[in-house]
């Protein structure tokens, strides 16, 4: 699977080192399910993603909404297996998700507004 690393723009940081793209309704329907961890540096960027949801997952997720642009209009931290969530429209339209280890968004510091950048 293809992999990038996203970068937060504002903040100079990196949000994930080893972001699998997720870019087919193959790979996004299956998304992060059935695997029994995911490691600090590693995430999915899911495209055409306005919500999420935890259902057989088995470990909890920071899920970072952005515009197609890039811009972050939602944060989710720590969301638990079972659960759902729906990105609210805080600086534009949600387009697609970023899923990280729980922790993660803290650990870029990354916050509602912020830009990032997508690298091969």
């Amino acid at each position: 699977m293809k992999t990038v690393l996203v970068r937060n723009l504002t903040r100079d940081t990196v949000v994930c080192p080893r972001c699998e793209v997720a870019d087919n309704l193959f790979t996004r329907t299956r998304g992060l399910m059935g695997r029994a961890a995911l490691a600090e540096d590693e995430g999915m960027w899911i495209k055409r993603c306005p919500s999420i949801h935890m259902f057989n997952m088995k470990f909890a997720l920071d899920v970072i909404f952005v515009t197609q642009e890039g811009v972050v209009t939602d944060i989710a931290l720590g969301i638990a297996p079972g659960k759902t969530f729906f990105a609210k429209n805080n600086a534009g339209k949600p387009d697609s998700a970023i899923e990280v280890a729980a922790g993660g968004a803290a650990r870029s510091a990354t916050a509602i507004g912020d830009k990032l950048a997508f690298e091969s």
